[in-house]
């Protein structure tokens, strides 16, 4: 087997290059050959470039976590889940996707956020997403703190209008004023309503759980038009039923997926900064991720990873599956049968 380069990746020794199209794509290399300890630590071990510039989709982080409320630690988000992706291999086992046989994608680094400022951090990445999406990129997001939604949203909708949401979370987050701060990770969904960036028709919220300020936390999402699906209405159950009614839904217009770690039950994702118990399962997750399959799905994040609580490295594990999942739902993914 004398292998075959793929663009900007390394040799693939292995017989997976004969299935790929006339078109050359970067595709991981596999541990067979080349050690996972090895090299630098980039999302799922892809090239790195500097800009989004040919790219279908790319990976990219916003290491931030000024605007938490409780834990901090999100800032070191993007660095554990990029060195626990080395795990990740270049076909979904469960779902047979082959995202590396259908879409150019990279890593693109950080945004250089100012981690004095939020608010010039929120500005700095809006403006890193308008250049990104101005490529016809699709970016999957690695946090940082919940703040940053809020910002890549403005960017997103100033390209493809109102979108909907799928957010899955134990918080709502849409708090209004936090110690007298408008911008923070609690607040991101109602300033994206204040400014008309959701079609509010095609947002659910999955997830929500937690003792809270009043006696229905979740109204003011309920009279926005948002489906509200609490995490005690999840326990015991697949989550695929639901996905089929939230795909009807959300129907064809432009989606972004906004998953908060936290939603999972910190027994499965401890490393976060605001956890809350009887939450989802790591399946659960999955089953969420993989039923946005058919959606028109237009950027994603995987938020509020916090490394130095979860020792073991098993949060950030997780995201980065998470993460690779939604990259097997973007739209012209292929599947084998």
């Amino acid at each position: 087997k004398t292998g075959r380069v793929i663009k900007g990746c390394e040799t693939v020794r292995d017989d997976s290059w004969k299935k790929m199209s006339g078109k050359s794509y970067n595709v991981p290399p596999s541990a067979e050959f080349v050690a996972r300890v090895s090299g630098i630590a980039t999302m799922a071990k892809l090239p790195f470039q500097e800009t989004a510039e040919g790219l279908d989709a790319a990976f990219i982080g916003v290491p931030i976590d000024t605007g938490t409320s409780n834990r901090p630690g999100a800032r070191f988000g993007p660095r554990q889940i990029r060195a626990e992706s080395a795990m990740l291999r270049p076909y979904n086992g469960g779902t047979r996707a082959a995202p590396y046989e259908s879409l150019m994608v990279a890593d693109i680094g950080d945004v250089n956020v100012n981690l004095y400022d939020l608010k010039d951090t929120c500005k700095r990445i809006r403006e890193a997403y308008r250049k990104i999406l101005k490529t016809g990129c699709i970016p999957l997001t690695m946090g940082g703190d919940h703040t940053i939604a809020y910002p890549i949203l403005q960017a997103v909708a100033e390209r493809h209008g109102p979108v909907g949401l799928v957010h899955v979370d134990a918080h709502s987050d849409t708090g209004d004023v936090i110690l007298g701060e408008k911008i923070g990770h609690g607040t991101p969904f109602r300033r994206c309503v204040e400014e008309g960036l959701l079609d509010c028709s095609r947002v659910v919220q999955i997830g929500l759980r937690g003792s809270s300020y009043s006696p229905d936390a979740y109204a003011w999402s309920r009279a926005q038009g948002f489906r509200v699906v609490q995490a005690d209405e999840c326990w015991h159950k697949s989550l695929v039923p639901l996905m089929a009614e939230v795909r009807e839904q959300l129907g064809a217009g432009p989606v972004y997926l906004s998953f908060d770690i936290d939603a999972l039950d910190p027994a499965f994702a401890p490393g976060t900064g605001t956890p809350e118990i009887a939450g989802l399962t790591t399946i659960q997750g999955v089953e969420i991720i993989r039923g946005c399959r058919g959606l028109n799905i237009v950027g994603c994040d995987l938020v509020e990873v916090s490394p130095p609580y979860d020792a073991t490295g098993n949060t950030a594990l997780l995201a980065a599956n998470l993460l690779f999942e939604m990259l097997c739902v973007l739209p012209k993914i292929k599947y084998y049968n």
